[in-house]
């Protein structure tokens, strides 16, 4: 049987992805980990990075999911945001411009191997961010008894 927390995190996330690409971001990636923690939505919107962290609340709980980012999970999510950049947005960019990606080796983890990768971020020096910038988003959605979820989307709140 699973748990009904997991399972209220993963309805949440499900509905902040099909609201992000409603409202026309694409979706780079979903629930990214590496041994730091996680991002749960990566989104492209023109040509801001938007990080997204997705809190998920009942209707009848006490605490607003604004309320579930202190300053370590604030710090944390800037620092996986940071480690995704080196990680991934090379192949991304690479992927929206057409031109062959070049994908780094991977150790257990889902963290880049350390060291210079042949054609890997280390190799080709600082990976640039994306030409408008990274923003950390907060979604917050909020499960109701009866109709469909209340779901906000706040830009750079975190």
């Amino acid at each position: 049987m699973s748990n009904p927390r997991t399972a209220l995190g993963r309805y949440g996330e499900e509905v902040a992805a099909r609201r992000l690409t409603e409202a026309g971001l694409t979706v780079l990636e979903r629930n990214w980990r590496c041994r730091e923690g996680e991002l749960d939505i990566v989104a492209l919107e023109g040509d801001v990075l938007a990080v997204c962290e997705v809190k998920t609340r009942h209707e009848t709980g006490f605490q607003q999911p604004c309320e579930a980012v202190s300053r370590a999970k604030a710090e944390r999510l800037r620092r996986l945001a940071e480690r995704w950049l080196d990680e991934r947005w090379p192949v991304h960019r690479a992927r929206l411009h057409g031109a062959p990606a070049r994908i780094p080796r991977h150790q257990p983890g889902g963290c880049p191997a350390p060291g210079p990768v042949q054609g890997g971020p280390a190799a080709r020096g600082p990976v640039p961010p994306p030409t408008g910038g990274v923003r950390i988003d907060l979604i917050a959605v909020i499960g109701r008894r009866r109709g469909a979820a209340l779901v906000e989307h706040l830009r750079g709140v975190v």
